[in-house]
């Protein structure tokens, strides 16, 4: 596989039988120097892996491609790759909190809302393009920009969120702090009544990204707001 050096040149395949998703998600990637291929049904998408999947640095697909229900894409996938493949998935695409968990099964890396913005596309990829550099969580995330407060030591700064799981966020900035910097984190998510207030530690840091907070004490009613916003917004934008 393609090395995987912060800069590299990565070979990106996006799935999904809809021009327009597949457009923003080529400009994205190709501003950034990256290689995209795009492909628009599953027979397409099963040769491009059994053509050689080694050239493949990262799927991004439509579970749902060429009338294929539940997990069967991936399922499909995996008998070709040998369960190698970084695979994300469009969030939009997913049915269940049961499909999440059998996509989990079979490996999958992670999720991406198919209609975000082209600005946040990148910083969303970054953490599976180069997973040395970013210490990646499990947990499903959402896109999300909103303001949010940042504090270490005696300094405060303020910046826009990039995403939000369960256990994190991550912050778009041009000065993002080294990995293991302690910070208290404070946001309001659009509908709540009360600030969010987090301590955490920097979990991965990127010049050209911004830098990812794991939260690490958190009162339970934060918790629960965050929980039930992810959870919400998650499954919110489904496909028929």
């Amino acid at each position: 596989m393609p090395s995987s050096t912060a800069g590299a040149t990565k070979i990106v395949v996006v799935a999904d039988d809809t021009a327009f998703v597949r457009d923003r998600f080529k400009t994205a990637l190709e501003q950034a120097g990256h290689r995209v291929v795009g492909v628009k049904s599953a027979a397409e998408l099963l040769a491009r892996v059994r053509a050689d999947p080694g050239s493949i640095d990262l799927l991004v697909l439509d579970i749902r491609l060429s009338n294929f229900s539940g997990t069967a894409l991936v399922s499909a996938i995996r008998k070709l790759d040998d369960g190698k493949l970084p695979i994300l998935v469009f969030s939009g695409t997913i049915g269940s909190a049961e499909e999440v968990r059998e996509l989990a099964s079979m490996g999958v890396a992670g999720y991406i809302n198919e209609y975000s913005a082209v600005q946040h596309i990148l910083p969303s990829i970054a953490p599976h393009l180069f997973p040395d550099n970013f210490n990646r969580r499990s947990s499903p995330r959402m896109i999300l920009g909103i303001p949010v407060q940042y504090r270490f030591g005696n300094t405060i700064a303020a910046a826009l969120t990039l995403n939000l799981s369960h256990g994190g966020v991550a912050i778009r900035t041009t000065s993002p702090l080294d990995a293991g910097t302690r910070l208290r984190v404070r946001f309001k998510l659009p509908g709540s009544g009360g600030d969010i207030d987090v301590e955490g530690r920097v979990a991965w840091s990127h010049r050209r990204v911004g830098m990812g907070i794991q939260f690490e004490t958190i009162e339970a009613g934060c918790q629960a707001q965050i929980d039930n916003f992810v959870d919400a917004h998650f499954f919110s934008n489904r496909k028929a």
